[in-house]
């Protein structure tokens, strides 16, 4: 009975504190471009099991925080968008999973709650979630003695749609979205797994780029969120996944930034593999469930991790 008590105390705890972060806001003041909608309310969407699994409506931006448990007082960062085409954010799999497999390497991660793009609350949707990846990027090197962090080593990680953001975020990092001090929005390094990359057509994924762009996307909008034409050679050094029997978002994304990092002479790794379809997180089935590993050696290759 002893026995049995201690381990279910054991396992309590240890869920708890995987499901008890600290979250923080993004914006310490007014969230910029934002209008006020009092029904525009955050939602949780559900699996056929209850199971919540996406986050809607986002009007709050915010960081969880997952610190790595090391005794290192500089540790390598990582801001985790969730993917979910610009309509949802699949913050389970591709957000609290990821930060908890990062932390096994000892790096810190943050969940990045970012707002999904919206007429009803914004200004200019186009904008808001690369508003909220930049400040994220800053709020990070700002707390950086406070959470341990290296300054130099702060990157992205994004899944699908979130691949977009944070190939955004590694290409318009100089883009000024918003009235802000001085402190750099530029990833050090990018992560990006099965991600959208570009808005042109007979490429891009529709439904993100509908939600980012609208119906009849100006030409030039097309031109400046298509990530693949904005790579310079000061875009961060990446690290890319793909399948190649994606159905969904095709892997001609990653190629074309792939070539246009390549052509930059900008340091980067590509892995596509021939299953996998799209949305497998971390991995389900198939060959591209050692991407994981692959990976982790990328990043010790970089001095990113020392184990």
């Amino acid at each position: 009975m002893k026995a049995n008590l201690t381990i279910f105390l054991t396992t309590f705890f240890s869920i708890s504190m995987i499901h008890s972060q600290e979250t923080v806001s993004i914006w310490q003041t007014k969230v910029p471009n934002a209008l006020i909608n009092n029904q525009y309310i955050e939602t949780f969407r559900r699996d056929d099991q209850g199971e919540v699994n996406g986050i809607l409506n986002v009007t709050e931006p915010t960081l969880k925080l997952f610190l790595a448990k090391n005794d290192q007082s500089n540790n390598t960062a990582v801001v985790i968008c969730p993917g979910g085409g610009y309509g949802v954010l699949s913050h389970e799999k591709e957000g609290d999973k990821i930060a908890e497999w990062l932390n096994t390497l000892g790096i810190s991660a943050f969940v990045l709650k970012y707002r999904l793009p919206s007429d009803l609350i914004m200004e200019d949707k186009t904008i808001g979630p690369l508003q909220d990846a930049q400040e994220a990027i800053r709020l990070l090197r700002r707390n950086a003695e406070q959470w341990h962090l290296d300054p130099k080593k702060i990157g992205i990680i994004g899944f699908s749609a979130g691949g977009h953001l944070a190939s955004t975020a590694s290409t318009h990092y100089n883009i000024k979205v918003y009235d802000c001090d001085t402190t750099s929005a530029r990833p050090d390094f990018s992560i990006l797994i099965y991600p959208v990359i570009s808005m042109e057509a007979g490429i891009t994924h529709q439904g993100s780029k509908l939600n980012l762009l609208g119906k009849n996307a100006p030409t030039d909008s097309v031109m400046n969120y298509s990530n693949e034409k904005q790579v310079d050679k000061n875009t961060p050094p990446t690290f890319l996944v793909h399948a190649t029997d994606d159905a969904a978002v095709p892997v001609e994304n990653s190629i074309q930034y792939y070539l246009a990092l390549k052509a930059n002479k900008v340091p980067a790794e590509m892995h596509l593999y021939e299953h996998g379809g799209h949305g497998f997180g971390l991995g389900t089935e198939g060959t591209h469930t050692r991407w994981p590993d692959a990976c982790e050696n990328w990043l010790r290759a970089h001095q990113l991790i020392s184990r």
